[in-house]
This record gives C-alpha cells, structure tokens and sequence, in this order.
C-alpha cells in the first residue's frame, strides 16, 4: 500500500511542477506562446477543418443510416479471412485510407457503439485504420517538405501496406473470437430519419472538429515552449546517446522527439540530411501519428469501453513497418524517371491551396465517397431484393 502511495505521490509532484513550469514559461515567454497559437490557429483554419469536417460528416451519415451494414454484406469475403472482421469495419478501413486521422477510428468506434461490430472487432480495426489522408501525404509532406510527388507517393503506398500488414498481424488478436455474423432484423437503411441522421452528423462532427482543433493548439505551442526553453534539446541529447548506435545525432533525435508528439511539427522539421533517412523517419512518423492524434482517438473513445491497448501497440507496429517500407521502396524505385517527375509537378499543386480551395476539393472528395458508399448499399438492396422474390416464386 505505501508502495502505490509513493508512486502515487511522486506521480502529482511531477504533475505539480510540470504545471508550474509551463505556467512560468508562459509569463516569460508570452510571444513566443502566442506566435504558437497564431500558428495552430492557421493551421487548423487552413488544413485541419476544411480536410476533415467532411468527412467526419460522411462517417456520421454512413453509421447512423445503417449503410455499413449493407456494404458489409458485399465486403464480408474480404474483411472476414483477411482481417477477421465483419464487412460492417469495410468503411471504417475506406473512410481512414482517403480521410485521414482521425477519420478511421472515429468510424470504428461509432460502429461499435450503434452495436454493427464485436469489442474485439473495433479493437483490433483500431489498430489499424487510423491512418494519414493522400492529401496531406501528397501535398504537405511529398511536394511541400521534400519538393517531389513522387515521394509523397512512395510514402503513401508504404503508409497503406504498412496499415494493412497491422490489419492482418491483429487478426491473431484473441483467436477464439472470430467476426460476428449475426444480422439484425428489420430495414437496416433508415431513409426515413434523413433529416435528423443528418442534423446529428453536422453537429457532432463540428464538436468533434472543434476538439481535435484543441488539441492540435494546445501541442504547438508545448512544442514551441519546449523548443524554446531549451527542454526538447536537451532531451534530444540524451536520446541521441541512446540511439548513437543507429547513427542519430541531437538533431535528428531532435525530429524524432517532435514527430512523436505532433506528426505535422515532426515531418516539417525533415528539411536536410540524407534523402533515405528522411524518409524513413517521416514514414515513421506518419505511422506512429504523435501523440497530439492519440488523444484524439482517446477523446472519442470516452465511455466506450474499448482498450487503448490494441491501438497504441498497433501504431507502434505502423511506424515500424512504415519505416522499413519506405526505405526498401526508396531502393527498388528510380525517382529521376520521367514518371517520377510527372507525379511531383501534378502533386506540388496541393501544399498551396488555401482554405477554399482545401474545403472545396475536400468536400468534393468526401461525396465522392459518399456516392461510391450509396450506390454499393442500392447495389446489394437490388441484390437482396430480387433474391427474395426469387425465394418467394
């Protein structure tokens, strides 16, 4: 009992002058503090709201109708052997490939709790689909940090197999529970409730928006405060004499210490050093995501009940095999190729854009999917429908 006391008690002082210190830092710091939040707030005005409020919206419609439920019965002989999960997780793996973080498992734990998936089922989709946006990848770290589409893709194809190596390793995740294929009965595609699926899809995607904006502030300017005061060097220096034996100096465990806490801050930091080990840490950190994501994904699973475990082991895994794959790629594919160059002038265009354009082609993209989604649920309804009349006769 003393033992848990104690830790218990050096838990709160350590809390205590932590919070203190960043209470003094923000006195003698106030510029640099508020330049940090300046900053955040351009970043989620520009980037974080156009790219993700509709597909946060699109996630909603597609739970809240019940549209998941009719794909997973087209998509149940691919998720079920591959990732022993019911169809009804296909779009939770779809919407975290083309929304990015964290659209996935946003989606996985809503259909968890509307009760179209197991507990063991969302966590082990958790694992796995919470992954990076083409358009952030492409744009912001491709054409914007290493100034070539072409790598942007390379990143994006290693981020994809990695996210689906994760998927299939999960599958192994409690083996006596397979998917759950029990139905539900009734209409399953509430087109009745349109109106009201759709006023809570807005007004909870906007909160959920808003929270992930929280957020990403509050980490830019911890990050900018730590840089500031000397703390993230000198944490780079001990980490550098840990990892000396892999070749890292202070300043790249310096990106390391950052792209573990808030990926954008850490990919952005990539500016020289040798072109492989570059890439191999920004595939890193695309996988691991930062912290500043995982206490998304945290504040949505709330009272859900889900084990973080899974996710957090799971991210671990993607950073890992993201890494590998990006530097076994980087090997095998020519990037002075006519193709490669092609790629890089097409893809250079989607760092510049500014808000309009961003929540225009990012609404664009999420009706896409959204089309793509109600065509595949009137698909397997014609399908069903005309199986039961083939019964009836």
């Amino acid at each position: 009992m003393g033992k848990i006391v104690g830790q218990a008690q050096y838990r709160d002082i350590l809390l205590g002058v932590g919070l203190l210190w960043a209470t003094l830092a923000l006195v003698m710091w106030p510029e640099q503090a508020m330049g940090a939040m300046r900053d955040g707030i351009g970043l989620c005005g520009n980037v974080i709201l156009p790219s993700l409020f509709p597909f946060f919206v699109l996630s909603s419609l597609v739970v809240e109708l019940g549209m998941s439920r009719y794909l997973g019965r087209l998509l149940e002989p691919v998720m079920a052997p591959l990732f022993r999960v019911n169809g009804n997780c296909a779009s939770a793996l779809a919407l975290g490939f083309v929304g990015g973080y964290p659209v996935g498992a946003r989606t996985a734990i809503q259909i968890y709790e509307n009760g179209q998936c197991s507990r063991t089922e969302a966590e082990r989709m958790l694992a796995f689909c919470n992954n990076s946006g083409p358009a952030f990848i492409l744009g912001v770290v491709g054409a914007g940090v290493f100034g070539n589409g072409g790598l942007g893709l390379l990143l994006y194809l290693a981020h994809l197999l990695a996210s689906l190596a994760v998927g299939i390793l999960f599958r192994f995740y409690r083996p006596g529970e397979g998917p759950q294929t029990r139905r539900s009965q009734g209409p399953q595609f509430q087109t009745a409730s349109f109106s009201k699926a759709f006023t809570r899809s807005v007004v909870g995607s906007l909160r959920s928006a808003l929270n992930i904006c929280a957020f990403i502030l509050f980490f830019t300017v911890f990050l900018r405060i730590l840089a500031y005061g000397g703390i993230l060097s000198s944490l780079a220096q001990g980490l550098s004499a840990l990892l000396a034996p892999l070749g890292m100096d202070q300043t790249w465990s310096e990106r390391l210490l950052t792209g573990l806490v808030e990926v954008s801050s850490g990919v952005s930091s990539l500016t020289d050093g040798s072109l492989s080990g570059r890439l191999s840490m920004a595939a890193f950190m695309l996988g691991w995501a930062g912290v500043s994501v995982h206490c998304q994904v945290l504040a949505f699973l709330g009272d859900s009940g889900l084990s973080v475990h899974t996710y957090v082991v799971g991210k671990i895994l993607h950073g890992a095999f993201s890494a590998a794959l990006a530097a076994m790629l980087f090997r095998l594919i020519p990037f002075s190729s006519p193709a490669s160059v092609y790629l890089a002038e097409q893809t250079e265009a989607i760092a510049q854009l500014d808000f309009h354009q961003a929540i225009t082609l990012s609404a664009t993209a999420a009706w896409g999917m959204w089309l793509v989604f109600l065509s595949l649920t009137v698909y397997v309804v014609q399908k069903n429908s005309g199986k039961g009349r083939r019964d009836v006769l």
